[in-house]
């Protein structure tokens, strides 16, 4: 099995914190590279993320990366944030634009990820491994494929050292995108983002919401289970694990996991890749 990472959101109750040990202490033994903690929408997550990236270092030795969204945030939260992580011994972070909170006017002093990639190397020089987000089948948001193609190449040109894909489930869409970023001469490490499915119907809804193409003999396939939550994950977990496999064999150099604070999807997956 080659190296892999997880990724996880913080818990905002006691409930989801149990949730999230039991995943953590599941998945623990399958030995991920690292493990990052997303950065939700709204101020409440100064304080959420900070805290889990915390727990999950000192209480289960993981290797904890936090996401910084420059969404909202100002020059001094975010500088902050970056002190605060690299006193935790933090040494990756994940440099996204994040989304807007809803109700919030402004978007904050940085408007795209490129200008907080500079900005964390600007005050903090190489310390940080920078990882940001890329989109095989192009940001929902962008103009077209092109703009979509020259905002990466300026997270790149800011100093972004690896990428980490949306999910997706076509690999053809992947190998593409690598090689059409390969011409354009950007050369950092393009990390495929994996979604494990455990139900179909949040999938699309966050497919939607993402841009993210299930291709129509999987939905079909999973459609035509029903109500059958076993079948669906059964069929769901062969259909990544198949697709990850592809991945490796054609030169991903590893994976990373969007686990939903779940573990028994991830697991599967991984237990059918070996």
């Amino acid at each position: 099995m080659t190296s892999f990472s997880l990724e996880f959101y913080p818990p905002k109750n006691d409930e989801q914190r149990a949730q999230l040990d039991r995943t953590v202490r599941k998945l623990k033994p399958r030995g991920p590279e690292f493990v990052s903690v997303t950065f939700g929408a709204g101020g409440s997550t100064l304080s959420y993320t900070p805290e889990t990236v915390r727990h999950l270092r000192a209480d289960h030795g993981q290797d904890a990366v936090p996401h910084l969204s420059c969404m909202g945030g100002t020059r001094e939260e975010l500088g902050e944030l970056l002190d605060t992580y690299k006193a935790m011994g933090c040494t990756r972070i994940v440099a996204l634009r994040g989304d807007l909170p809803s109700g919030m006017a402004r978007a904050g002093d940085f408007r795209y990820a490129a200008d907080l990639v500079a900005f964390i190397r600007e005050t903090h020089g190489d310390h940080f491994r920078i990882e940001v987000g890329c989109y095989p089948e192009t940001h929902p948001q962008a103009e077209d494929a092109l703009a979509d193609l020259r905002n990466f190449q300026a997270k790149v040109a800011a100093g972004a050292d690896s990428a980490i894909t949306q999910y997706f489930f076509n690999a053809d869409a992947y190998f593409r995108f690598v090689d059409d970023m390969r011409a354009a001469g950007i050369t950092i490490p393009i990390i495929p983002g994996i979604m494990p499915i455990s139900n179909y119907s949040q999938l699309r809804r966050f497919s939607e919401a993402c841009g993210a193409e299930i291709p129509r003999w999987m939905a079909k396939r999973m459609q035509a289970y029903g109500d059958d939550a076993d079948s669906i994950r059964e069929f769901a977990a062969d259909a990544v694990a198949a697709m990850c496999r592809r991945l490796l064999e054609g030169g991903a150099p590893e994976l990373h996991f969007y686990t939903l604070n779940l573990a028994r999807p991830t697991e599967a997956v991984l237990s059918r890749l070996g």
